[in-house]
């Protein structure tokens, strides 16, 4: 199996604080990957470059062989996050929340579209798509 996400010498500073210093790890495709650390750690932030929404200050992290600064597009098309407070905005229908969801990623309309449907369907949700969502 090849390596799903590698993180290489991750780094984060806001200002003079470090908050992640050089992180390294591989996590191959299928493998369960624990992710633990106290309060402060850089476990959130080292997520959030992983999936795009906080650049690093030094190093990279690859997403199936996709750099995540270099090839962000295609990288963000291919990782998410659940958290453990809900996303979801409920005014918005399932597919209207996917496809917001998918612009924050800069993800192309028709691969937007395309990915919404198929998880849609893998949810048995897709009959459901235009229905507000719950919290």
């Amino acid at each position: 199996m090849g390596v799903a996400i590698r993180a290489i010498n991750l780094t984060k500073y806001y200002g003079d604080l470090l908050a992640v210093d050089h992180v390294n790890f591989e996590v191959k495709e299928g493998e369960i990957f624990g992710f633990l650390g106290p309060n402060g750690a850089g476990k959130t932030t080292t997520v959030r470059m992983l999936t795009g929404i906080s650049r690093p200050t030094e190093g990279t992290a690859e997403i199936m062989g996709f750099d995540i600064q270099r090839q962000s597009v295609k990288a963000k098309e291919l990782i998410g996050m659940v958290t453990d407070i809900s996303n979801v905005y409920t005014e918005l229908s399932a597919w209207d929340n996917l496809i917001f969801m998918g612009r924050l990623y800069d993800i192309p309309k028709p691969k937007r579209e395309k990915k919404a449907e198929r998880l849609l369907r893998l949810f048995n949700l897709y009959d459901r798509r235009n229905e507000k969502v719950e919290g």
